[in-house]
C-alpha cells in the first residue's frame, strides 16, 4: 500500500489524486475526509491499495488553492539515509535486547539450579599439581 498525506493546508478544499505512469488511477484509492490539525489548518491522508512493478512511475498529485499548478510527488523505492538510520538503530537495539534477554535467561537458569550465575562468565583457574619422586 501507498500512501499520501498532505499537512498544513487552509482552506479546506483540496484534491488528492493517485496516477501511474501519467495516468489517473482511480481504483483501490481510498481518502479521507479534510481532518482539522487545531490550529486552523488541514490535513488529508489518501492510500492505494497497489504494490509498484518495476520502472513504473507512480505519483501523488496534490491540487488546492494555494498552489499555481499541481504538486506532484513521485514514489521513489529507495531509502532516505535517515530511513536507513532508523532501521539501524532498531535492529541494533533489537538484537542488544536479545543478547540482554538471553543472558538474564541463563542467569536466572543458574541461580535456579544453585549453580553460581555468575560461574559462566568467571571461573577459578584449573590447577594440575603432580608429585614426581626420584627412585634410586
Amino acid at each position: 500500500m501507498l500512501v499520501c498525506r498532505v499537512y498544513d493546508f487552509y482552506p479546506k478544499t483540496i484534491k488528492v489524486s493517485w496516477r501511474r505512469d501519467g495516468q489517473e488511477v482511480t481504483s483501490d484509492v481510498t481518502t479521507t475526509d479534510e481532518m482539522e490539525d487545531g490550529d486552523w489548518y488541514y490535513q488529508v491522508h489518501s492510500n492505494l491499495e497497489y504494490t509498484p512493478r518495476s520502472g513504473e512511475k507512480i505519483s501523488c498529485m496534490v491540487e488546492h488553492a494555494s498552489l499555481k499548478e499541481p504538486l506532484i510527488t513521485d514514489w521513489n523505492p529507495s531509502m532516505s539515509e535517515a530511513e536507513r538510520n532508523k532501521l539501524a538503530i532498531g535492529a541494533s537495539g533489537l538484537i542488544l535486547g536479545l543478547v540482554l534477554s538471553l543472558a538474564g535467561f541463563i542467569y536466572y537458569k543458574r541461580k535456579a539450579r544453585g549453580q553460581n550465575p555468575l560461574e559462566l562468565f568467571c571461573r577459578s583457574p584449573l590447577v594440575l599439581m603432580s608429585l614426581v619422586f626420584n627412585v634410586d
